[in-house]
């Protein structure tokens, strides 16, 4: 399954309704954070097959919210067309997905980075301490996300790390 083509779809879709005027619950808007903070973190370490199971949790819980929502307000052919865009990002092949990369002022380009939005079950101060010990530089920036930067293998130990000490609960 092609999940960041999908979750770009789904972001999409949430765009357009905030255009229409439609609220979206601040859980669906987290839930495709989580979604996309665990694709990240699928990429560094693709072995984790329990990461691929949240991500779809993730993911499906957000479309079948924008999908029936979608019906209600703007109809049958509204939400026809978004599943169609839904079912081609779907079919797209992982390796096929393009990198994101965006640019960092003040960051080396030689620097890899990733950035973290701290949460209860991501503590800003753990996230730190973590990024002291494998050595990674870290500022927190003016949304509150932290972003620890340094070399690649280096920033990888630290999502592997991060995954393993702070782990992601499932919701039910």
């Amino acid at each position: 399954m092609g999940y960041l083509a999908v979750w770009k779809v789904l972001e999409e879709m949430v765009t357009d309704f905030r255009k229409r005027r439609v609220t979206v619950p601040t859980g669906i808007i987290s839930d495709l954070r989580h979604s996309k903070t665990l694709i990240n973190v699928l990429r560094s370490d693709p072995s984790r097959l329990e990461t691929s199971q949240r991500i779809e949790e993730y993911l499906r819980s957000v479309e079948s919210y924008l999908v029936s929502e979608g019906q209600k307000k703007f109809g049958k052919g509204y939400v026809e067309d978004w599943i169609k865009r839904l079912d081609e990002a779907s079919s797209k092949i992982i390796e096929e997905e393009e990198k994101e990369t965006r640019f960092i002022p003040g960051l080396p380009r030689t620097q890899k980075w990733i950035r973290i939005e701290p949460s209860d079950e991501l503590p800003i101060e753990g996230l730190k301490s973590l990024a002291d010990e494998l050595n990674l530089s870290y500022k927190v920036q003016d949304d509150g996300f932290l972003l620890v930067y340094g070399k690649n293998g280096d920033i990888k130990d630290f999502v592997k790390k991060m995954t393993i000490r702070y782990g992601f609960k499932t919701r039910k």
